[in-house]
């Protein structure tokens, strides 16, 4: 039998676990899992469910919206693989480890293509028999230049998720809209805070004692999206900038596999610019 995901957040009210588990029993279908959060402070109740059995998609929706009202979020997906690309532009860390995890079977999804605004990661691509295209930003304007991303894009017509695999230009508003939480994003997070210009060396320079990295869904504030996962590791006077650059690395392909992971198993719900992972 296959299995299904139910995703479901609504207003919280007495009785949901039962009443949607009873309307699972009466279409004759098992739950394998379930997993329940409610957000006390803002009356907001999530639900993420696998069943098995005959799932009459179409049918079992509208009964959960009969059931649960207009308002409520209802998302029932097949754990299929995901369609995804990758954005890079020149370091290559985050990319390789995500061609390695997907090359050894550890990526529930399909890499269509990797796109590029610079050639210097093409021969790691093509090692794993992947589509790379390299859309240089050079004497274009932002605009101009995204305008070639989002055709090339579009020319997917199943595609999921867009990974930002550290790649390096900010999106314009347009750009984010048209993929609205489609898009993955991973940066550096130090305390305190360094922006510009090799962050390592401002963080070895004020003593920094944790590296850590975050992994959000892009929006129109930089670095502000929802957060799917973060993680630190500590770090001392012995660590030179080179070592911290090396240190931060590793935390941002363990930081951005996870979240991928998450999204790719129909793991997370947005919300209030926050996210609920169950």
């Amino acid at each position: 039998m296959k299995t299904h995901n139910v995703l479901i957040d609504t207003k919280d009210e007495k009785g949901l676990v039962y009443k949607i588990s009873k309307l699972f029993f009466e279409h004759d279908l098992n739950i394998i899992s379930n997993n329940e959060f409610v957000d006390k402070e803002n009356e907001k109740f999530f639900m993420r469910t696998v069943i098995s059995g005959l799932v009459k998609e179409e049918q079992l929706y509208k009964e959960l919206r009969e059931l649960l009202g207009e308002n409520a979020n209802i998302r029932i997906a097949l754990p299929e693989k995901k369609n995804i690309i990758l954005m890079v532009t020149k370091e290559s860390h985050c990319l390789g480890d995500i061609l390695i995890r997907y090359e050894a079977g550890e990526l529930h999804a399909n890499i269509l293509a990797v796109i590029s605004n610079y050639d210097e990661l093409g021969s790691l691509v093509e090692k794993f028999d992947i589509p790379y295209y390299h859309i240089s930003h050079d004497g274009l304007d932002r605009e101009a230049h995204e305008k070639q991303i989002t055709e090339k894009l579009k020319s997917y017509k199943d595609l999921d998720l867009i990974v930002l695999a550290k790649y390096m230009r900010i999106l314009t508003p347009s750009f984010v809209d048209t993929f609205s939480e489609k898009i993955i994003n991973i940066h550096h997070s130090f305390l305190p805070a360094f922006i510009g210009a090799n962050p390592y060396k401002q963080a070895f320079r004020r003593g920094v004692k944790i590296i850590g990295a975050t992994a959000h869904f892009v929006n129109n504030d930089l670095d502000e999206g929802p957060i799917i996962t973060q993680n630190t590791i500590n770090v001392d006077h012995s660590f030179n900038w080179k070592e911290m650059q090396r240190a931060g690395r590793d935390v941002e392909k363990i930081v951005l596999s996870s979240a991928l992971k998450f999204a790719l198993e129909d793991r997370i719900f947005v919300y209030d610019n926050k996210t609920v992972i169950l």
